[in-house]
């Protein structure tokens, strides 16, 4: 499944942050990302600690650079660049103290062009690694919103390796309009769940999925009445017109999605019904469970959550991840810079 995004990382040598420099689990992945020559690493921390969590753990990291915030030598000119992005929202003095926490001086590495992506979150929440990601790198244009996809696998046997994309179950709660500060709509639900979509299909791309788009309900075409209901009809709308070259059909049930005779008895002539393989959810209580059923129960690998919207390639890692999932991880992160 990552071939593609090997040989482009080999095409094109990309350098990776990794914020959390003394973690057993990222330098044991950084020690393999080297040793394979797939990325150049940053590890954030002091110089000495990381040492020696590397050498207390046998991990080379002889190929890494270590950059310390507390005795980094260009401090003064990311300050100013932090006060000027955040637009007088911070005093030099609090964008210092930011800048010596990981998270923050990772992503403003990244913002400065020092390195071309960042990974984070083995030890801090999703909320530390989006924060910096949208005060500092920002939503790239076209994007009201930051979301998430999470890609799954499963070795089915003698039919292969079946990949589906499913979002978003990590990012946003739900999807309401947007107002200002008169009550007038900025941005509609249906807009930003029709982002997701898109911004989901695109992604799922780069791991080989042919993106057939299902916008999910507990509806199909109408057969059932309320609020989300609503918003995933129209962001089907919203969807097909943002990028008519995708499959995006809705709204529509999880079973007319997968089953090709239940998808054209509940919706026929449609495309994607029956054959869905990126699903996306009204709201992330439904992302996230369904997510994590198709994962414990039906046998899926999860990679992800990744983060979509942004103007730099920033993902986060959940703090229970091994070193095998920050090395599939750095290298999915790494494989979507432009």
């Amino acid at each position: 499944m990552f071939k593609f995004l090997i040989d482009r990382l080999k095409a094109q040598p990309r350098k990776i942050v990794f914020t959390e420099g003394t973690d057993a689990r990222i330098l044991e992945a950084a020690a393999r990302l080297l040793k394979d020559g797939l990325l150049s690493v940053i590890l954030v921390g002091n110089v000495d600690e990381v040492k020696a969590a590397a050498a207390k753990g046998g991990f080379d990291i002889a190929g890494a650079e270590i950059i310390d915030p507390d005795t980094y030598a260009d401090m003064d000119k990311m300050v100013e660049t932090m006060v000027t992005l955040r637009k007088g929202k911070v005093t030099p003095e609090d964008a210092r103290d930011m800048l010596h926490k990981g998270n923050y001086f990772g992503t403003m590495l990244v913002k400065m062009g020092v390195a071309d992506a960042l990974l984070g979150g083995a030890t801090y929440s999703t909320a530390d690694t989006v924060r910096p990601a949208l005060q500092i790198v920002k939503t790239k244009p076209g994007s009201n919103i930051v979301s998430s996809c999470m890609i799954m696998t499963r070795d089915t046997g003698d039919e292969g390796l079946r990949r589906i994309c499913m979002a978003d179950p990590a990012i946003n709660i739900s999807y309401e309009d947007s107002v200002d500060k008169e009550g007038n709509v900025t941005v509609t639900a249906a807009q930003k769940l029709a982002e997701v979509a898109v911004e989901s299909a695109r992604t799922a791309k780069l791991f080989g999925i042919d993106p057939k788009v299902a916008m999910l309900s507990f509806s199909t075409k109408g057969s059932g009445k309320g609020a989300t209901v609503a918003v995933s009809a129209e962001a089907t709308k919203v969807a097909q017109q943002m990028a008519p070259d995708l499959a995006i059909d809705g709204e529509m049930q999880f079973d007319a999605a997968v089953s090709p005779t239940v998808g054209q008895l509940k919706f026929p002539g449609s495309t994607v019904a029956g054959h869905a393989n990126t699903f996306i959810f009204p709201c992330i209580e439904a992302g996230n469970i369904g997510q994590k059923i198709a994962q414990r129960l039906g046998g899926y690998d999860a990679y992800g959550p990744i983060l979509l919207g942004l103007n730099a390639p920033i993902n986060d890692l959940s703090r229970g991840c091994n070193a095998e999932e920050v090395y599939w991880m750095a290298i999915i992160t790494a494989g979507m810079a432009e």
